[in-house]
C-alpha cells in the first residue's frame, strides 16, 4: 500500500489539530478521547497517533496552534493602530480579550492548559507568543528592564483573568464592561 503523500499527511494532521481544537473547547480535556477525534475527523486512530503521538501530545498541539492564533490577531491590531506605542498597547490588549474569548481559546488555553501542559509549559507558549509582543510595546511606551518582567506577567494575567470573566459572563455587557476596564489599566501604564 503506497504511503500518503507530504501534502496529504498534512491535510491529515490539520484536519486532526481542527477537529480536536472544537472538540476540547466544547468537552474539555477530560471529555475527549482520541477515538472521539478520530472519528470526528473521520480518520483511524493510528493517524492521530502517528501525527501527535498521544492525547497530551495532541492537546499541546492544539494549544501552541491556539496560542500562536491570539498572538497573530494581537500583532495585527497592533499594526493596524499606527506607530504610536500607546495606541499599539490598547489595539494590541483589546485584541487579545476578543480572539482569546471566541471559538477554543478561552477554554483550551485559559482553563484546560495551565493543568494539562503544567505551568512552566503553559508560561512559556505565552511568552512565545503574545507574552513576547506584550513586552515589546510596553517597552515602547518606556517601561524599564527594572519593571517590565513585573508589568507584563500583572497586565497579561488581568487580561486572562478578565477573559475568563467574560465566558463566564456569556454576554455583551460582560465584554463592554471588561474592556472599559481594560482601559482603564492601561491608561495607568501609559506615559
Amino acid at each position: 500500500m503506497p504511503r500518503a503523500s507530504a501534502a496529504a499527511a498534512a491535510r491529515t494532521a490539520r484536519q486532526v489539530l481542527d477537529t480536536a481544537s472544537d472538540l476540547f473547547a466544547a468537552h474539555g480535556f477530560t471529555g475527549v478521547s482520541l477515538d472521539d477525534v478520530a472519528q470526528a475527523a473521520g480518520v483511524t486512530r493510528g493517524a492521530v497517533y502517528h501525527h501527535y503521538r498521544n492525547k497530551a501530545g495532541l492537546f499541546r498541539a492544539v494549544a501552541a496552534h491556539l496560542q500562536a492564533r491570539v498572538a497573530d490577531a494581537v500583532v495585527e491590531a497592533a499594526e493596524h493602530a499606527g506607530t504610536d506605542p500607546t495606541a499599539r498597547l490598547s489595539a494590541g490588549s483589546h485584541a487579545f480579550l476578543d480572539v482569546i474569548t471566541s471559538g477554543a481559546a478561552v477554554r483550551v488555553l485559559l482553563v484546560d492548559a495551565p493543568a494539562v501542559l503544567g505551568w512552566q509549559e503553559w508560561r512559556r507558549l505565552d511568552a512565545e507568543n503574545s507574552g513576547m509582543h506584550l513586552q515589546e510595546v510596553l517597552r515602547e511606551i518606556g517601561v524599564g528592564d527594572e519593571l517590565l518582567g513585573a508589568m507584563s506577567a500583572q497586565l497579561s494575567g488581568a487580561m486572562n483573568e478578565a477573559a475568563l470573566w467574560i465566558a463566564e459572563h456569556h454576554d455583551d455587557e460582560a465584554r463592554r464592561q471588561a474592556h472599559s476596564a481594560l482601559d482603564r489599566l492601561l491608561a495607568a501604564v501609559s506615559p
